[in-house]
Parts: structure tokens; sequence; C-alpha cells
């Protein structure tokens, strides 16, 4: 695998080892990766037998057996393995290192992030196993943030570490009452897709409106503004099916919030869920923010294109979590070495600037 190359040749693993952390013997000692440098010379040459064993399509005997054939190490594939199951904090650790200088080093203007997770599962899977929550910046398409979760936790905005004066742009999933409250807490901004039979909104004098029926108020070009009210469930309350929805004089908090709603030029109606004030953008520029979101579908694609983060060697094995964690680390690493070229926004459904500002 193409990937693979910077860390199997010694020139480039050189180079490589310059855009990681200048700590790496403390931090594997720290979080106990490497109590002892028994077959190892240093932490340097783990972590190197473990991105190759992440990025190839080598098995654990095979990087232990190309690790041995370099002078790099003297492990066994055993020992690999087991060297591997106890990396887990140390990578971690390393990858968020590694994103948060881009994190720091991209932020100008709007402070603008998109969020997403997509599932990763291993052989014979049937259903989630994984998932990594994802942030990446909309104007370099970069990595920002990653947290990886089994499958019990689900998408939510309170996943990534909210910073004031951010704005995170989400798919549908993140338009919920607690991730708006999550982000009034934080002092962040939302620009998220709405499906209207999701989320209980109010007029500005908390009565309760259905956005379905103001379909016929959104015009064919440009977008409109609906302002609303969210209330905030009590902390107690669990949607179930056969329970009738909380009485909404026990919200807990009422955030004020707009939906701006457009026309495809098929006449499907799109609606944004947004906390930016008009003052701050326009309807047309709500429009314009969300189609960004489309910057994390390609990452995605390159992620699984690229470093198979879809595929599993394993299931749920002791290193399937290290694994993963090895492989967005590789990504994170390869982003440094080629920049993109640019941010592209096609959009997610079609809307034209004509459209947006007749």
């Amino acid at each position: 695998m193409g990937t693979a190359t910077p860390i199997l040749e010694e020139k480039e693993w050189s180079y490589l080892l310059t855009l990681l952390p200048p700590d790496l013997e403390e931090s594997a000692r720290r979080t106990a990766a490497l109590v002892r440098c028994r077959r190892l010379p240093n932490a340097a040459a783990l972590l190197r037998m473990i991105l190759a064993y992440a990025v190839s399509d080598l098995s654990l005997k095979d990087v232990a057996a190309w690790a041995h054939g370099l002078g790099v190490a003297d492990l066994t594939g055993p020992g690999l393995f087991y060297r591997l199951k106890e990396a887990e904090a140390w990578l971690q650790e390393l990858l968020a290192q590694v994103l948060a200088e881009d994190m720091e080093a991209s932020r100008a203007g709007w402070q603008l992030r998109i969020v997403d997770a997509t599932v990763v599962t291993g052989p014979g899977a049937k259903g989630t196993e994984w998932r990594a929550h994802v942030r990446i910046h909309p104007a370099t398409g970069r990595l920002s943030s990653v947290e990886l979760t089994d499958a019990s936790v689900g998408e939510a905005i309170s996943l990534h570490g909210l910073r004031e004066g951010e704005i995170l742009l989400g798919d549908s999933v993140y338009a919920t009452a607690r991730g708006l409250a999550a982000a009034k807490k934080a002092r962040a901004d939302l620009v998220v897709r709405l499906t209207p039979q999701n989320l209980r909104v109010c007029n500005l004098s908390r009565e309760r409106i259905t956005l379905l029926d103001r379909e016929g108020e959104i015009p064919e070009l440009g977008g409109k503004n609906f302002e609303v009210l969210v209330p905030i469930p009590p902390d107690s309350y669990r949607r179930r099916k056969s329970h009738a929805p909380w009485p909404l004089h026990k919200a807990t908090d009422w955030i004020a919030a707009r939906i701006v709603a457009a026309r495809t030029r098929s006449g499907e109606v799109i609606w944004i869920l947004t906390t930016l004030a008009e003052a701050k953008a326009s309807a047309g520029q709500i429009l314009e923010l969300y189609r960004l979101r489309w910057q994390i579908e390609l990452m995605f694609k390159r992620l699984k294109s690229l470093l198979h983060l879809d595929t599993l060697p394993s299931r749920q094995g002791p290193t399937a979590r290290s694994w993963m964690l090895a492989r967005l680390l590789a990504a994170a690493l390869a982003q440094k070495l080629v920049d993109p070229s640019g941010a592209l926004s096609p959009w997610g459904y079609e809307v034209g600037h004509r459209r947006l500002y007749p």
C-alpha cells in the first residue's frame, strides 16, 4: 500500500519522525506502552512497527520479520501483538497531539468545524461495532480531532469538545435539543440539517408549530427564515414510543434558534437549523455554510479508500482499537506530508448561487 511507504523506507521514516511529538520516549513510558525496552531499542521503533502493521497488508509475524531484517527491532509476532495491545492509550495521546497542532494553526476568521461519525466494522460483522467521531476544518479538509468509541455511543454534539466561538456544521443527526443545549453552554453555534419531524420547535410565544405545514411559504428562489424557540427536555426524560411527549411547561430551558428553508431545483424543501442570528449570517450564507459539510464525506471516502479504515483485520480482539487509532494517526501524519489543494464544496443538494441570491 502506497500509504505505508514513508513508514517502511528508512529515509522517509526519518522525516516522518520530525512530524511526531518530540517526547515519544516519555509518553510511551507514562502510558505504559513501553515499560521495558526488551528487544526494542526505543519508542520510535515500536511506533514504526505499529504503523507498518496498521497501514500495510502485512501480518504481525510479517512486520516482525521485516523489522528484524532492517535492524529496527527483534520482536516476534506474539511480542508485537502484546505491545500493540498495551499501546492503546499511547496512540490515543499521540493522535490528539498531532491533530491539536493542526487545529490551532488553522484558526482564522469564522472558526468553522465540520462534525460527523463513520462506522468501522470487522469481518463478518452484522452491525456497527465502532464509531469514529470526527471533526475536520472545511478550509483545508484536514482532520482536527477524532474520538473513537464502541457501538453503544451514538453521535452527539457533546462528543466534539466544543469551544467558545466555534461554528459546527453537521448532518440532521446533530439537530437535537440536547445538542443545542451543549452548544449554548459552550458558547458555540450550530448549522445543522433538520428533519422537521425529529425536533419539537415552538414560535416566540412558546406555542408548538409544525414546520411541514409551512412548506407552502417557501419561495421557489432564495431562502426563508423562521425564528423559533426549542424547548430543552428535563434530564429525567427518555423517549419511548409508548409514552406521550413530555409537557412543554417542564422544559429546563428555551433556546432561540433560526430555521432556514430553501427549495432544490426539483422543488424539495431543505431545512437548516442554526443558532447564528440573522445579523451574523443571512439565509443565503447559512445555506452556503451548510454545503461545506460535504467536505467530511470526502474525508471519509479518503480514509476508507486509501487507508481502508472500514475494514478491521479482526472484529473485537484486544488489538482492534489500537489498530484503528494507528490508522487514524497515519492519516493525520499523511495530511502533514501532502497539503490538500484546498476544500471542494459540491452541493449536497442542488441550490445554485442564483437561487440563493436572486
